[in-house]
Parts: C-alpha cells; sequence; structure tokens
C-alpha cells in the first residue's frame, strides 16, 4: 500500500447504539470505512465545568488515511453531540490480507 493508502484507526463515542449502528452503517455503505466495531463503555469527563458520568457506546471505524477528512465530515453531520470526540492513528503493522481488504473495500478516493 502506497503512503496514501495508509490505514487508519478513527475512535469516536455515540450516546446509544442505535445512533452508533446507523453512522458506521452508513460510513460503511458510502465506502468511506471498511467496518466499525462498536461497544459500550462509560465515560467520564468534564463538560462546560461540570463533571459527567455517562454510559456510551464507542466505536473503532477502520479506513484509510486519505479519507479520514470525509469520515470527519460525516460524523460531525450526523453526530448529536456538539463535540464528538473524532481521533485517530496510524496502523502501523497486521495481517497484511486485512489490511488490503481495507484497502479495497473503501473509496478511491
Amino acid at each position: 500500500m502506497k503512503q496514501s493508502s495508509t490505514v487508519i484507526i478513527i475512535y469516536t463515542t455515540f450516546p446509544n447504539q442505535n445512533i452508533a449502528k446507523k453512522i458506521i452503517t452508513g460510513l460503511v455503505k458510502n465506502k468511506l470505512a471498511a467496518c466499525g466495531n462498536i461497544f459500550r463503555l462509560h465515560s467520564v469527563y468534564r463538560w462546560k465545568g461540570k463533571i459527567e458520568s455517562e454510559p456510551e457506546y464507542g466505536a473503532f471505524i477502520k479506513t484509510k488515511n486519505n479519507l479520514y477528512r470525509k469520515v470527519e465530515t460525516y460524523i460531525k453531520k450526523k453526530h448529536p453531540y456538539e463535540v464528538p470526540e473524532i481521533i485517530s492513528w496510524p496502523i502501523e503493522k497486521g495481517l497484511p490480507q486485512y489490511l488490503e481488504w481495507i484497502d479495497e473495500t473503501t473509496a478511491r478516493r
């Protein structure tokens, strides 16, 4: 894979499972992501000067680095949070066939 096709993981959280499924399904249908893993979690954070403690759903979304901005825009447009958590990091190593599958199942540009 070329540098522009570097595979990344994008992490985000959602207020419930239905919203998580809807957004990740949209990303996969639009070939912006190969897949997403949704899991239940509990978040503790400071928001507008107050400590919050809420159940949420997290997601690991696998895609290519050159699609990051499109994924970010899609999530922000569909997400109910005022400031959704959207962070990413590169996958430095992985099963070559799996990384190729991510590359093949996402948009070329």
